[in-house]
C-alpha cells in the first residue's frame, strides 16, 4: 500500500463512496461479486423482482467486478458492453456501490450511478496479481453458465482506480 491509496472494505457505505473521487487509487478487500454480460442482466432482473435473497445475494454496499472466473485467472471485461452497462444503474439502485471493470462508460450511466451513490472503477488487466489476491470463491447463482456464472469472491487488496464518480469521469474530454 502507498500513502495515496484508499483502503476499501466491503460492504461499502454511501459515506465511503461519497469520499471517492476520479483518479483515486483504491485497494478493495472483502467479498465482491463477479459477473459479466451473460449473467448481469439476470442478476438485475432478480433485483428488480425482489428475488436476490432467494439466491442468498445481498447487493447492499457490494462491489461487482465485470469479469468471468476461470482457472487462467481474472481479468476485467469491457464494462461498456450493452448487457453490462445498461444494467449498472439497476444494480446500483439495488445497492451496488462500486462497479469494477474496464473501458469508458456513458455520461448517462455515470449520472445514473451518481444518483444512487455508486461509482465505477477500472482495474488493470493483470490476472496473475488479481488471482493471488483471491482468498475464497464460490458460485452464487447460475452455475450452468460455467465461468460466466455469478460468483462471490473474498479478496484482499484488490487494486483499482476510480474512473467515474459524482458526475465526473477520467474519460471526459474538455
Amino acid at each position: 500500500m502507498t500513502p495515496d491509496e484508499k483502503i476499501l472494505q466491503t460492504p461499502l457505505s454511501k459515506d465511503i463512496v461519497k469520499d471517492l473521487h476520479v483518479g483515486d487509487k483504491v485497494l478493495i478487500s472483502g467479498k465482491i461479486y463477479c459477473g459479466r454480460d451473460a449473467v448481469l442482466p439476470q442478476i438485475a432482473q432478480l433485483a428488480v423482482n425482489g428475488k436476490l435473497a432467494d439466491y442468498g445475494i445481498d447487493l447492499e454496499g457490494s462491489v461487482i467486478f465485470h469479469s468471468a472466473v476461470r482457472a487462467a485467472g481474472l481479468g476485467p471485461t469491457s464494462s461498456n458492453k450493452l448487457e453490462i452497462e445498461e444494467n449498472m444503474p439497476l444494480l446500483a439502485h439495488a445497492g451496488v456501490r462500486l462497479h469494477l471493470g474496464k473501458g469508458e462508460i456513458s455520461s448517462d450511466t455515470i449520472s445514473r450511478l451518481a444518483a444512487d451513490d455508486s461509482v465505477f472503477a477500472v482495474i488493470p488487466p493483470v490476472t496473475a496479481i488479481l488471482t493471488k489476491n483471491i482468498l475464497t470463491q464460490k458460485v452464487a447463482a447460475f452455475p450452468e453458465l460455467g465461468m460466466e456464472a455469478f460468483f462471490e469472491l473474498e479478496v484482499k487488496d484488490y487494486p483499482a482506480v476510480i474512473a467515474a464518480a459524482h458526475n465526473e469521469s477520467i474519460y471526459t474530454r474538455d
